[in-house]
C-alpha cells in the first residue's frame, strides 16, 4: 500500500489539479467528469479558475436572490394563513409544517421551501 502524498510533496501542477476539482464543485455543485487536466499548464489552470470563480459568484448571487424571494413568499404565506384562521404565527407554522411534510423540523422546512439555512434561528 502506498503512502499518501502530502500537499508539500506535490508539484505546483498537482496542487492546482487538486484545487481544480474543489473549485469546479463549488461552481457547479458536482465534481467534474471526463476532464483530463494532465496536460494543463499553470496558465490553463489559472484561466479555468477565473471562469469557475465567476460562475461560483454568479451562482451565489442567484441563490441569495432566490432565498430573498422565498422569504417574501413564505412570510406572505404565513400572513395569509393568519388572515384565514391561524390564531398566531406559531399555529401558521404548524400548518405549514404539516402541509410541507417537514414534521416540525424548521431546517428541513427551509430546505423544502428554499429559505436560507437557519432562517428560523432565534437571535439573542
Amino acid at each position: 500500500m502506498s503512502e499518501f502524498t502530502t500537499w508539500e510533496e506535490m508539484s505546483t501542477l498537482e496542487q492546482m489539479a487538486s484545487q481544480y476539482w474543489d473549485i469546479y464543485k463549488d461552481a457547479h455543485g458536482i465534481r467534474p467528469r471526463g476532464i483530463d487536466t494532465s496536460s494543463w499548464t499553470e496558465a490553463d489552470f489559472n484561466k479555468e479558475f477565473e471562469e469557475l470563480y465567476l460562475i461560483a459568484e454568479l451562482n451565489c448571487r442567484q441563490r441569495q436572490a432566490d432565498e430573498q424571494d422565498a422569504a417574501r413568499k413564505f412570510e406572505s404565506r404565513v400572513k395569509e394563513l393568519m388572515e384565514i384562521g391561524a390564531k398566531d404565527r406559531e399555529m401558521a407554522m404548524r400548518w405549514i409544517h404539516e402541509a410541507e411534510g417537514s414534521n416540525g423540523d424548521d431546517e428541513f422546512l427551509c430546505y423544502l421551501v428554499g429559505l436560507p439555512y437557519r432562517y428560523f434561528a432565534k437571535v439573542d
